[in-house]
């Protein structure tokens, strides 16, 4: 090689490695952006195994709407609150009287109300809703720099309360205690915020526990730096003393072992990437089934969500789907209800899976899809 080309070579290759340094740089750069840093191998892993992955021959698709529904969100006074929760009993019975899962079942809507925004009177009126069996209400809390017995003291009076003087939730004819799903506030479950925020409390998984939480739902919280390394799953996690967000990893729900002692069940809804809405056509949206003004239901986005195939190991033709969203703004009301997002949404699922070939759609609350993961499990 003529010394000439040597060294032309020699300035190729190193402006190859330089493009291929910044582009390494730039990339990484992107992924802790979006804070993919915490979940992006766990997604690189289960898309390589999803190759090798049997579909099952027929699915069931068992889908649940989970609502951070705050009416004092946002700062909002008694009046607009009171406004939220009546456009709400206003329209919601509506628009879901005219849709059917395979079984006859309206959707149901299950609104997590946080125990911070507690209002008698408007609990009274949610319960209508969930008398005529069109949804249900579970537990939210938001919390900062909190202490385990404060958190103890607020989730117990805020259960029994809901129990005693709502007649909400409902309890272990065995033990009596009152049994509930949670979602917590800013994500933050178990402590699991870098710095510490909204939270406070390392062993909130036992608490949980203690204090009869069937369930929790918070997951999946991309893109915030609380989401969990585990994803697209339903299984079981134990506190770990002095370590927080001991929910990052877990063991799978199987069918034939349920849960041992001072285990918590933890069912995640959808995380993956949208390749199909890519920003500036490259850049793929995160995927984390939640539904608002800048996010609302697609097609595209409602056959993402089964793809993810979060199941019970050992029962993969039944699929769980848990959406979420912030339902009671007014910019989740306008595209749920005056731009149609709940009829474009309950149209392509019953399009999709209210199928004759055996395939079946059921909408179901947080209790329920709790209840029928745990009877796969035993076996019922």
């Amino acid at each position: 090689m003529a010394p000439g080309e040597a060294v032309a070579l020699t300035i190729w290759s190193i402006s190859v490695l330089a493009l291929c340094i910044v582009l390494a740089y730039a990339s990484w750069r992107l992924v802790r952006s979006r804070n993919m840093q915490y979940w992006l191998g766990s997604y690189v892993a289960w898309k390589w195994a999803a190759l090798f992955r049997r579909r099952p021959p027929c699915r069931h698709v068992y889908f649940c709407f989970a609502d951070h529904y705050e009416p004092y969100g946002g700062g909002a006074d008694r009046a607009r609150a009171r406004a939220r929760v009546a456009q709400w009993t206003r329209q919601y019975p509506a628009v879901a009287a005219r849709h059917q899962d395979s079984f006859g079942n309206h959707p149901k809507h299950t609104f997590f109300y946080p125990a911070e925004e507690y209002d008698p009177e408007l609990l009274d009126q949610i319960k209508q809703l969930c008398a005529r069996g069109l949804g249900d209400v579970e537990v939210h809390l938001h919390h900062d720099n909190d202490t385990a017995e404060n958190f103890r003291r607020v989730i117990g009076e805020y259960t029994n309360t809901l129990h005693e003087r709502h007649g909400l939730l409902r309890k272990d004819p065995v033990t009596g205690k009152v049994l509930y799903c949670f979602i917590h506030g800013n994500w933050a479950l178990d402590n699991s915020r870098p710095d510490g925020r909204w939270c406070g409390v390392d062993n909130e998984i036992d608490i949980l526990v203690e204090t009869g939480c069937c369930a929790d739902m918070t997951m999946p919280s991309a893109p915030s730096d609380t989401q969990t390394r585990k994803i697209n799953s339903i299984y079981f996690s134990r506190g770990r003393p002095g370590r927080r967000k001991s929910h990052d990893t877990g063991r799978d729900v199987r069918a034939g072992r349920w849960g041992d002692a001072g285990e918590l069940l933890l069912i995640q809804g959808p995380l993956t990437l949208n390749w199909k809405d890519a920003k500036l056509g490259v850049l793929p949206r995160i995927e984390s089934a939640e539904l608002s003004r800048d996010a609302p239901p697609t097609p595209h986005r409602a056959r993402l969500w089964a793809d993810c195939g979060i199941c019970v190991k050992g029962a993969e033709e039944h699929v769980f789907v848990k959406v979420h969203t912030h339902g009671a703004t007014e910019e989740s009301m306008q595209m749920l209800f005056a731009e149609n997002g709940f009829e474009r949404l309950w149209s392509e699922l019953e399009r999709l899976y209210r199928r004759d070939d055996g395939g079946t759609l059921r909408y179901v609350t947080a209790w329920e899809m709790y209840a029928k993961i745990r009877e796969l499990a035993i076996g019922r």
